[in-house]
């Protein structure tokens, strides 16, 4: 899709996360001109169309409008699958919020049907348009670390989400460490081959009691032989905490937590510092720009997804496969 004029887009599902796609779309990005939106909770939708001047259509209307060129799928996960198939149907250009299905047969099935329809597709991995974590992605590429040996990266919640929404999640793998899985293949700029985990319930034993657990730590093995770790936390008392860090043959590369902003007090009590962000929003604010500016270059420049189908696919993959390590306790294959 290389057009000249703005792209026109649809947004479906406006709760908290479609909600910030829609703003950010209709204040911030030059090119894109948000149409309309849909959600299954109509005064959702009328809240957001007469905040944001747009119009509020059902999804079903939302695809099949002929003045839509593009949606933002912001839905619940379960739907994800069937308005991606609907939507290749319809000749829509695709942008999708993480993860596709919890069900590696379906991902591949509606990843199938998109690339039969030959449509432009964009998993929502926000991370990789961060600044800082994308310095490392650069400097990997450029050739800076050299040969890469290790990569590890730390992802810690503030606090645990409610338990309701943990027996639904699909687990800490898919619901939180996916994210960290998508950075480890992002960064290190190679595929995951094997994932060996260990988890352990330190926080709640409530998220025990829902089927999951809410401390983790991994070990991964990358096709060109680089180890990466992740280890996961559903509290940090001290803010929302986000490290990626790659070694290789001549260095390494880093990105470190971005502080809620640059003053510093010092006195007889010591050297004080602002505190971390406490929420994903604000920790991640300007990727989310970025991401959608990332969208609207591809949509206009055709060439390779800077989210692709397959990088939808392979933390799903992955996951899969960490869950079913922490079952068995040995190493599995990524398939």
């Amino acid at each position: 899709m290389c057009v000249d004029k703005a792209i026109r887009m649809g947004v479906a599902g406006v709760g908290r996360i479609g909600k910030m796609h829609a703003e950010i779309i209709s204040r911030k990005i030059t090119g894109l001109d948000l149409v309309a939106v849909a959600d299954v909770n109509r005064a959702a939708s009328d809240s957001v169309s007469s905040e944001l001047g747009v119009e509020a259509r059902s999804v079903a209307d939302l695809i099949a409008s002929s003045d839509i060129d593009a949606i933002a799928i912001c839905t619940s996960t379960d739907t994800h699958v069937d308005l991606i198939e609907a939507c290749a149907a319809a000749g829509k250009a695709i942008f999708c919020e993480k993860p596709i299905s919890l069900d590696i047969a379906a991902v591949d099935r509606a990843l199938a049907k998109v690339d039969k329809a030959g449509v432009p597709f964009m998993v929502g991995f926000n991370r990789r348009f961060d600044p800082s974590h994308k310095s490392v992605r650069d400097a990997v590429l450029e050739g800076k670390v050299g040969e890469t040996h290790l990569a590890r990266i730390t992802s810690r919640d503030p606090g645990p989400p409610p338990i309701e929404y943990i027996k639904v999640s699909g687990g800490i793998f898919i619901d939180m460490m996916i994210h960290d899985l998508d950075m480890a293949a992002y960064t290190v700029g190679s595929p995951i081959v094997e994932v060996y985990a260990k988890g352990a319930v330190r926080i709640d034993p409530a998220i025990g009691a829902a089927g999951d657990i809410d401390t983790a730590v991994v070990i991964l093995t990358h096709a060109d032989g680089t180890l990466t770790t992740i280890d996961n936390s559903r509290e940090a008392k001290y803010g929302y905490d986000q490290r990626v860090e790659v070694f290789g043959s001549k260095g390494l590369a880093a990105s470190d937590n971005p502080m809620m902003h640059a003053g510093i007090t010092m006195n007889a009590e010591g050297t004080q510092a602002t505190p971390l962000p406490y929420f994903f929003l604000e920790r991640y604010a300007d990727s989310y720009v970025h991401q959608w500016e990332a969208f609207r270059d591809y949509l206009q420049s055709g060439g390779i997804s800077p989210a692709s189908a397959q990088d939808a696919r392979a933390p799903i993959a992955a996951a899969i496969a960490a869950k079913e390590s922490l079952t068995t306790g040995h190493p599995v294959k990524v398939k």
